[in-house]
Formats: C-alpha cells, sequence, structure tokens
C-alpha cells in the first residue's frame, strides 16, 4: 500500500513524500524534490553560449565558443552525476536497520545501511541557518562504548530539506517501527 502527500521544502520548492508500508515493521518513505526543469537548463546553456558568442566576436577566436560548449557540456555531466538528487529515501526494517538511498538525477545512486542495533534514536533537531530555523531528521547511533552515549547524529533527507509538517510523517513511521523493536522480546 502506498500513499502520497504534498508538502514543501525548506526553501518553498514543492516535494512529495511516499510512504509504503511491506509489512508491519518494514516502511519506506521517499522525498521526492522538484524534477530538473528543461526551461532553467535551457536558460543556463543558452546564456553561457550568448556569453562565449559575444567574446568569440570582440576576440575572433574560434577556441572560445570551443571550450564554452566543453564546460557547459561537463558542467551539465558533473551537476547531474554528483548534485542534483532527484529522490532520497528511507527504508526502516524493523528487525534489520536503517537504509539511507540518494538517487541523483543522472541514475546514480548512493546507499548508506545502518544496523538496527547501532541505531539509538530517530529524531527531529532544529538549526539555525540563514537567520531561520530550519527542522532536520537524524538518526542517533548509540555510542559502542556507552550504552547510554551517542557515537554520530545521521542526518536525513539533507537534497530535499522537507519542512517540519513533512519531517513529522517521517518520524511517526520511524517511531512506530521503533517502539515494535522495543517491546519485542529478546532472543538471545
Amino acid at each position: 500500500m502506498a500513499e502520497e502527500r504534498r508538502f514543501r521544502s525548506a526553501c518553498g520548492a514543492p516535494i512529495t513524500l511516499r510512504r509504503r508500508q511491506h509489512s508491519a515493521s518494514c516502511r519506506e518513505l521517499a522525498v521526492r524534490g522538484p524534477r530538473l526543469q528543461l526551461r532553467s537548463l535551457s536558460a543556463a546553456t543558452s546564456a553561457v553560449w550568448l556569453a562565449a558568442y559575444g567574446l568569440f566576436a570582440l576576440s575572433e577566436n574560434s577556441m572560445v565558443l570551443s571550450a564554452a560548449i566543453f564546460i557547459t557540456l561537463i558542467g551539465l555531466i558533473i551537476y547531474l552525476h554528483f548534485v542534483k538528487i532527484d529522490q532520497e529515501s528511507l527504508l526502516v526494517i524493523g528487525s534489520l536497520g536503517i537504509q539511507v538511498t540518494s538517487s541523483y538525477a543522472s541514475g546514480k545512486e548512493s546507499t548508506i545501511f545502518i544496523e538496527m542495533g547501532q541505531v539509538k534514536d530517530v529524531v527531529i533537531n532544529e538549526a539555525i541557518h540563514m537567520q531561520k530555523v530550519i527542522y532536520y531528521l537524524c538518526i542517533l547511533l548509540q555510542d559502542p562504548e556507552d550504552p547510554q552515549g551517542i557515537s554520530e547524529v545521521v542526518p536525513l533527507f539533507q537534497s530535499s530539506k522537507p519542512r517540519l509538517d513533512c519531517l513529522i510523517e517521517v518520524y511517526k513511521s520511524c517511531q512506530e517501527i521503533l517502539e515494535q523493536r522495543k517491546t519485542a522480546p529478546q532472543s538471545n
């Protein structure tokens, strides 16, 4: 069963939260940001190429045009493959762990997996950024040497930056599964 809801990011861009429940202890939560707009891409490319043509007209050096085309294409490839993230997802499996995946516009995916034994909690944290309070979801990892301590904080949804209302939805889903794990009988 999949459910989609529309929200806004911290900067006001439209985002979509898709919740999919695979079982009682397994949920997938995916935040999809706005797709790459062909209009803005065309405008940026045209601006660079017009500036290069202006320099070519002044200098009469064809290397200026070749360099502009080459730099634009390389820049676009780098942007699509390393910068523009289309979707960030969180797969929470109560008995196994949490998988965090970032899907880039080029199709590349980056995935990290955190074993459930390392997870102390999932919390909503706040930070001050550019004279604004922003909220973000993060996973607190348990310190192996001190069971009450925290060894690391893993922030989630860093590219899409959902607002608090969206983060609360994700937080509640994560907490339901974490509570099931805490109340389930432990086998030795």
